[in-house]
């Protein structure tokens, strides 16, 4: 139970979690721990996730036209799991959402892809941190967005007169699973990977993270459109 006190207690650091796949923000949290051992620096970032999660505000943004930068991370997104050719589509509001959610030619390659991606990340985790203590951060992290989250939704959807359960639940759904992602990227992140010369290519769970904290709700995809709410 040691390390998992040891969690709680990172998630207790002042330190500001703005931005923590940006471009300050992912050095910052790793450049402090550069002297601590590896799982630790690990885990202090992704309790500092889920410190982050709690405060986001999720889907403020939600049916508002697309900027270029969300397009933009979006279409990186996609490209990154293997769907280049797909095309970014805006949703436009909470019943527009629940049928894009419930779209019969959903697409499962998609859905396969990031769990190929996922388990990848699991892996290599596991080679730097505890299962145990791994498995209670990313729980903490997935359940403190769900539940935050489905609060958010709810209140969203409500005010254009959408109360539909089963939507709220995709919506927190995703967030959570967003969340659990990125949490991975995090832990599966060395201090000796942040030292190296500009690290590697974004990882796409960090541009689909990003996205979420500008406020959108990434709906997956459906034939060749990748939907963006």
């Amino acid at each position: 139970m040691a390390k998992v006190t040891k969690i709680v207690e990172i998630a207790n650091d002042d330190e500001d979690d703005d931005d923590i796949f940006g471009d300050e923000g992912i050095d910052a949290l790793t450049g402090m721990a550069l002297d601590e051992d590896d799982d630790h620096s690990s885990l202090r970032a992704v309790a500092r996730l889920a410190k982050l999660v709690g405060s986001l505000p999720w889907f403020s943004a939600v049916g508002r036209k697309l900027t270029a930068t969300e397009i933009n991370d979006a279409e990186a997104y996609i490209a990154g799991i293997g769907f280049a050719e797909m095309q970014v589509a805006g949703v436009e509001n909470w019943l527009a959402a629940s049928g894009a959610a419930q779209a019969p030619d959903w697409d499962d390659d998609w859905w396969q892809a990031e769990q190929q991606m996922q388990n990848a990340l699991l892996e290599q985790a596991l080679t730097r941190i505890d299962e145990h203590d791994l498995e209670v951060a990313l729980t903490h992290v997935s359940t403190r967005a769900g539940e935050v989250a489905h609060d958010h939704a709810a209140k969203m959807a409500a005010r254009q007169g959408v109360t539909d359960p089963a939507l709220l639940k995709v919506a927190a759904g995703a967030a959570a699973q967003a969340a659990y992602q990125a949490a991975l990227v995090l832990a599966a992140r060395g201090a000796e990977d942040e030292v190296a010369d500009d690290a590697e290519d974004e990882h796409p769970f960090a541009i689909k993270f990003r996205l979420f904290e500008a406020g959108r709700l990434p709906l997956g995809a459906t034939g060749s459109t990748f939907n963006l709410f």
